[in-house]
C-alpha cells in the first residue's frame, strides 16, 4: 500500500489542478493521497469529485506557522472540519497576508525595473488562492530573468535576498489547538530540513507533543538518512505518528508524486485520532 500525505495543487503553489493531481497520484500507483494546499481547503471538493476508482483522498492543508522564537514552521493538518469558524477566520487572514506580501514584493521589483506587474500577477490567481513566493518565482521564469523556480528563490526571493519580505504567520501552538478543536490531526512538516533555514529543537517538539501535535513527517526529500533516523527516534520517544511524503508541487519541483511514502500502520494510527472531516474513497 502506497501512501503520500503531502501534495500541492494549483489552488496554492502546485502546477496540477486538484483533478490532475489525483489523476497523477493514481497513475503513479498510489493508494492514498492527501491534498495539502497552503492555508486553504478550496481544492477539496474538486479533488473528491475527480477521484479515480481505487484511490483514497485525505483532505488536508499545510498551515503557515511560527515558533515562539520566530522560526518558520509548516504544519500539516488533516481531516479537520473546514467550516470551523476559527479555521475559516485564520485561513482568510493568512491568504490576505500572503496577497499583501506578494504585491509588495512585486511592486518593489517593478520599481527596480524588473518586468513584473503586481496587478497582472494577482489577477491571474483565484480569489481563494494563497498567493506566495512560488507564484512570483514563476513570473520571473516567464519574464526570462531566471530559468527555474529554484534559481528565482536563490537570486531574488529567498530570506536575506533583496526582495524578500517576512510574513505574520500563526503561532504553531494556536494552530495545533485550533485543528484539534475542529476534529483534525497535525503533523510537523519536514521538521529537521536544515537546508530550508533555522529549525526548532527536539525539546520544542516535545513541548508541541504535550499540547497535541500528532506526528512528525520523517521521510521527506529534504531529510537525509541520518536526519530520518534522528526523527524516528524522537517520534518513538514522544509517541508521535511517523509519516512520509513527497511534498509534490508538480513541475515547480523535481520530486515526483509518491517519491516518499507513509507506512500503512502509521497512517491508520493517524486517521484513528481524527474525528472531523472524512477520508474520501474513490
Amino acid at each position: 500500500m502506497r501512501i503520500d500525505l503531502h501534495t500541492h495543487s494549483t489552488v496554492s503553489d502546485g502546477t496540477d489542478t486538484p483533478a490532475e493531481l489525483v489523476a497523477a497520484a493514481a497513475a503513479a500507483g498510489l493508494d492514498v493521497v492527501a491534498l495539502t494546499d497552503h492555508d486553504t481547503t478550496a481544492g477539496w471538493a474538486a479533488a473528491a469529485a475527480a477521484l479515480p476508482a481505487g484511490l483514497t483522498l485525505v483532505p488536508g492543508a499545510e498551515l503557515s506557522c511560527v515558533s515562539n522564537l520566530g522560526i518558520s514552521i509548516h504544519l500539516l493538518a488533516y481531516l479537520f472540519d473546514p467550516a470551523s469558524s476559527a479555521i475559516v477566520e485564520e485561513q482568510t487572514r493568512l491568504r490576505q497576508e500572503r496577497r499583501t506580501r506578494l504585491r509588495a514584493m512585486a511592486v518593489r521589483m517593478a520599481a527596480d525595473g524588473l518586468p513584473i506587474d503586481a496587478d497582472e500577477l494577482l489577477e491571474s490567481l483565484g480569489p481563494d488562492s494563497p498567493a506566495g513566493r512560488p507564484h512570483l518565482a514563476q513570473a520571473l521564469v516567464r519574464a526570462g530573468l531566471v530559468t527555474s523556480v529554484d534559481q528565482a528563490f536563490a537570486e531574488y526571493l529567498g530570506a536575506g535576498r533583496g526582495y524578500y519580505l517576512p510574513r505574520q504567520d500563526t503561532p504553531v501552538e494556536t494552530a495545533i489547538e485550533m485543528i484539534a478543536e475542529a476534529g483534525g490531526v497535525t503533523v510537523f512538516a519536514h521538521p529537521f530540513a536544515r537546508s530550508r533555514g533555522r529549525i526548532v529543537s527536539a525539546d520544542y517538539i516535545a513541548e508541541l507533543a504535550e499540547i497535541g501535535l500528532t506526528g512528525l513527517e520523517v521521510d521527506h526529500p529534504n531529510h537525509d538518512e541520518a536526519t530520518r533516523a534522528e526523527l524516528r527516534g524522537l517520534a518513538g520517544e514522544l509517541g508521535l505518528v511517523q509519516t512520509g511524503s513527497s511534498d509534490y508541487h508538480g513541475t515547480n519541483k523535481t520530486i515526483p508524486i509518491g517519491a516518499e511514502n507513509t507506512d500503512p500502520e502509521q497512517f491508520e494510527a493517524l486517521i484513528d485520532k481524527a474525528s472531523g472531516a472524512q477520508i474520501v474513497v474513490g
